[in-house]
C-alpha cells in the first residue's frame, strides 16, 4: 500500500484524481475502454471534483456504483444515486454508461444479482474507496465477510456506520438512518487492477491507523487493501495524523 499525505483535503483530493485519472487514461490506451468503481460520501468531494476535470476520454468509461442504502428515493438528500448524478454523471455527459445501484428496487437481492451479472462480465481497471470512521470498506461494516465471491450483497449497518451518516449531515436524526444498504463485496473490490483511496479529516484518524498498523482483519475490513499489488491511500494531514 503506497500512502500519500497531503497538507489538506483539496490538495489531497487533487493528487488522488491525478494519479486514478492517469490509471483510467493508462487503460483506455492499453484496450481502448476503462472500466471504473466510484464510490461517494464526504471524502469523496474534492477528489471527486477534480477527476471530472481530467483529460480522459469518458466515452470509452464504463462505471459501477459502490453502494446504496435500500428503500431510499433518488430524490432523497442522502441517495448515493442523487450524490453521484449531480457530482459525477451529469458533469461529463460523454460518459459511456454508469451502472446505479437501485435501492429502490423491492427485491435488494434481485438486484444484487443483476449488478453481479453486470460487473461479473468485466474487469475493473480502477476503483475510487474510502474508509468509514469504523473502518469499513463500501458499506461492509465490521465483522465484514471476507470470503463472499458474490460481488454486490444486502448488509445491515452498524451504529457507527449509521451514526457517521448523521454526523455528516445526510440525515437530521440517527432514527433516519437506513438500517440495511446494499455493498460492493471485498473481493469485488480487491479485484480491481488499482484501487484509489481517499480519506480526510481527522475523525477518519483512528481507522486509517487502524487499517495502516493494525493486523489485516474483518474487524477492520479497510485492512483487506494491505495484501492489494496496487493501492494507493491519499491521506490529508488531519487523517495521518495517528500514524507517527
Amino acid at each position: 500500500m503506497e500512502i500519500k499525505i497531503s497538507n489538506d483535503k483539496i490538495e489531497n483530493g487533487k493528487k488522488a484524481a491525478t494519479k486514478g485519472g492517469q490509471a483510467v487514461k493508462d487503460a483506455i490506451k492499453k484496450k481502448g475502454f476503462a472500466n471504473i468503481i466510484v464510490a461517494t460520501g464526504a471524502s469523496q468531494f474534492e477528489m471527486l471534483a477534480e477527476l471530472i476535470k481530467s483529460d480522459i476520454d469518458w466515452s470509452k468509461v464504463t462505471a459501477f456504483h459502490l453502494d446504496e442504502y435500500i428503500g431510499i428515493p433518488i430524490t432523497h438528500p442522502a441517495s448515493f444515486r442523487k450524490y453521484l448524478k449531480e457530482r459525477f454523471v451529469d458533469k461529463i455527459p460523454s460518459l459511456k454508461k454508469f451502472n446505479y445501484v437501485d435501492g429502490d428496487n423491492p427485491t435488494p437481492d434481485k438486484e444484487c444479482e443483476r449488478l453481479g451479472e453486470l460487473i461479473g462480465k468485466v474487469e475493473i481497471d480502477v476503483a475510487f474507496v474510502g474508509i468509514g470512521e469504523n473502518g469499513h470498506l463500501a458499506f461492509n461494516d465490521p465483522p465484514a465477510d471476507f470470503d463472499t465471491e458474490k460481488a454486490y450483497i444486502v448488509v445491515n449497518l452498524d451504529d457507527a456506520c449509521r451514526k457517521q451518516q448523521q454526523g455528516e449531515g445526510w440525515f437530521k436524526t440517527f432514527e433516519d438512518v437506513p438500517k440495511r444498504a446494499i455493498s460492493m463485496g471485498i473481493r469485488q473490490i480487491m479485484k480491481s487492477k488499482t484501487i484509489i483511496c481517499t480519506v480526510p479529516d481527522s475523525r477518519k484518524a483512528e481507522a486509517v491507523k487502524n487499517t495502516v498498523k493494525g493486523d489485516i482483519t474483518n474487524m477492520v475490513p479497510a485492512s483487506i487493501m494491505k495484501k492489494h499489488p496496487d493501492c494507493h491511500l491519499f491521506l490529508d494531514e488531519p487523517a495521518a495524523s495517528k500514524l507517527g
